[in-house]
Order: C-alpha cells, then structure tokens, then sequence
C-alpha cells in the first residue's frame, strides 16, 4: 500500500508539472512535456515573467513642457476615408494670430496624405477649417528592377507623404517632407506655396522635387526660416555632427541635384549616436541662437521617442551653444501609448504665440496634440540648467 501510494504522489507530481508547463507555455505545444523538470518549469516562468519598471525618476524641470487639456487635438474621422485610421506629426506656421497646423493622415486606402486644420488660440480646432491640403503624386517612375525595402512608418503602407514640415519664409511657404513610393524609395521632397493661397485654403502647391539621393533612405530634413548669410539654408543632420547645406536659390534643386547627408552607407553612419533620431520642428530663431527640438531616447528607455532642446549659434548654425540635460516632452499619457507605435511623442511643428511656445506633436503614431511653455524661461532654464552647454556636446562631435 505504501508503494503504491508513493507511486501515486509521484504521478500526481508529474502531472502538475505537465499541466504547469502548459500553462506557462501558452499552448504546451513547443514544449516537449515529457521531459518537463523543475528547472525548465522555472527557466519558462522567468520568461514570461513581467520586467521590472527601470525607468528613472525625473526632477520636474522649467524645460517640462505642459500638455494641452485639449488633447488630442486631432484625432482620427471614421467617416472620413482619408483619415480614417491615423491623423499625427503635426507641422504648423503661425501668421495673423492664427496657427495653421498641416497633419500626417492615413485612410482606407493606407496612403499617407496631408490635412489642414486651423486654430485661433493653438489649442481648438475650428470644425469648419479641416481640408484635404496635399497627396505625393510619384514622381518618378518605380524600375521593375528595384528592390523592396521593408519600411513602414506609422502604417501608411501604400506609400504617400510622411511627417511634413512647414517653413514661412517671406511671402511663401515652404514644405519639406518625407516621399515614400510604397515600394522601394523613401526620400525627401520639397514643395511650396505662396502664403495668401495657404491660408485662404487654396492648396495649390508648387510641382514636388525630390532632394535626396536615389537609393538612400533619409527622413528629418528642415529648411530655415530666414537666409544665413544670405544664403537659404537647410538642416539635415544632427549626428554625429550638425549638417547644414546653403543655396543661393533653391531653384538649385531640381530634381537632379542632391544634398548628401548621413546614411546607413554612408563612413559616417557608424559614428552617429544611435539614440538620436533626428530633427523635429524647423528651427524657430530666439535673442540666443536657433532653437531646434529634436528625437532622442535615452540608454536607459531605447523604446521610448521623446522630445529635446539646443541652441544652434545664429551666425553658424553647425555650432552648439546649449543643450538640454533631460527630456522636454516624454510618452507618458494614454494618447502617447495607445496607438500604432505606442511610447512616442514625435514633433514636426512648432510656433511662438504671444510668448508662448506651442509644440504640435504625434502621440503614439495615432493623434496629434499640442504642448506648451513660457519661452522666454524656457530659454532661460536651456541656457543656465547644469550641464547644459558643454557635456551634451558629445553628440555632434
């Protein structure tokens, strides 16, 4: 009787571990369960164990910008076949009081595409000022012979136009944007309006030119608001240094001449710093330099998008001045989480609206919003907060 109960134990413990691994398996089917033992049970265990929180706590800075109680401030339209599923990475320009605020937007037929919306105050959005403003026609004809690149950016699969951003300069506005052919190109192209038919709504945008190189993949590109010694000047790399081009006119290009910048053959790909990932909003110019917010993630939170500050030296914009010590803007709301790519703030735009600085931002690659702060000690905390001007200066070595 006694074997036969100890037999009995052994089979009852052989059987809970059977079903134990089971359960930790999901399916039990890619585990082998007869050879299921105490130290496979406790090796799948640690496996779908929850990671513990490793974020850092933070001190509350001036830096912090303050979201909007608005937010989100442009979600997507069910019954809009043109932005049906996402509507993010807002660009803006601000003129006359207003804020005219052009968006990323996906649909049914997965194309990116552009909308417009208008705000008076930088926070609502007029109902009745929402337009389809722009569509990527392609240009340039896909070879037969081209390679498929695996790139997706916020869905968007069927190609289109990505992550605009706007530039007032004079009487024109000027918009460079990422094209992406759906198959086997993403490059950058630049087009322009005049002012009075962007803000009266009559999108009549200048023949896209694409600016970078075929066969290159690049994203992040910003033109400057007002000539550099004379010269227009346009910002496509911050690492591993800061990269600036200059033309006299930027009818120089047209199609068949190209900025070079960093890319993944290019010598210099291997030295950038891996967590920065490029340009927001185009640089808006302040009484210390131009202020330029960019994509970075820290060491710490590789999976996180969040938003920083620098001062790029007026006169030689590849100069750094300040650089903030934290993050201005991290993932933290639902907005920022619940969506295509959740754990990103991305910005494309950003204004000065009596003193304040509004930044228009993606959440999640879903919705777009908006967050703001006192400029002037914005600014202020940039230039005086520790660390700011000299050890952040590693990154554009």
């Amino acid at each position: 009787m006694k074997t036969n109960m100890a037999a009995f134990k052994k089979t009852k413990k052989n059987s809970e571990r059977k079903r134990t691994s089971k359960r930790l398996d999901g399916s039990g089917s890619s585990l082998k369960i007869e050879k299921i033992t105490k130290k496979t049970i406790k090796r799948v265990g640690a496996e779908i164990r929850p990671r513990k929180n490793t974020r850092k706590v933070r001190k509350v800075s001036v830096l912090d910008l303050q979201r909007s109680n608005k937010n989100p401030i442009i979600e997507p339209n069910a019954e809009s076949y043109w932005e049906s599923k996402a509507t993010f990475n807002p660009t803006a320009l601000e003129h006359d009081g207003k804020v005219h605020i052009i968006y990323r937007a996906i649909g049914d037929t997965d194309n990116s595409v552009l909308g417009y919306v208008k705000s008076s105050d930088g926070h609502s959005i007029e109902k009745d000022s929402k337009k389809l403003a722009y569509y990527h026609k392609n240009i340039q004809p896909v070879s037969k012979m081209a390679t498929h690149i695996n790139y997706c950016s916020g869905g968007g699969w069927g190609g289109g136009c990505e992550d605009p951003r706007l530039t007032l300069l004079g009487d024109k506005v000027y918009m460079i944007y990422t094209a992406f052919d759906g198959w086997g190109s993403v490059r950058m192209a630049l087009t322009s309006i005049s002012l009075d038919d962007f803000v009266s709504k009559h999108f009549d945008w200048k023949r896209p030119v694409l600016i970078s190189p075929p066969h290159q993949i690049h994203k992040n590109w910003v033109l400057f608001p007002e000539k550099i010694n004379g010269k227009y000047a346009v910002l496509h790399s911050i690492s591993p240094k800061i990269m600036i081009d200059y033309f006299k006119s930027l009818d120089e290009l047209d199609g068949n001449n190209f900025i070079y910048s960093v890319h993944q053959a290019s010598p210099l790909w291997q030295t950038r710093d891996r967590l920065v990932r490029g340009v927001g909003p185009s640089p808006l110019k302040t009484p210390y330099g131009w202020l330029v917010l960019y994509h970075k993630m820290d060491k710490h939170e590789n999976h996180r998008y969040k938003l920083w500050a620098m001062i790029l030296d007026a006169k030689d914009p590849t100069k750094i001045l300040y650089n903030s010590h934290q993050a201005i803007l991290e993932p933290d709301e639902w907005y920022e989480n619940e969506g295509y790519k959740g754990g990103v703030v991305y910005s494309c735009g950003a204004v000065v609206k009596d003193g304040q600085l509004f930044v228009y931002y993606g959440g999640a690659d879903k919705v777009s919003c908006v967050a703001t702060t006192n400029l002037d000690k914005f600014l202020e905390e940039l230039i005086h907060s520790k660390m700011s001007s000299l050890k952040n200066k590693k990154m554009v070595k």
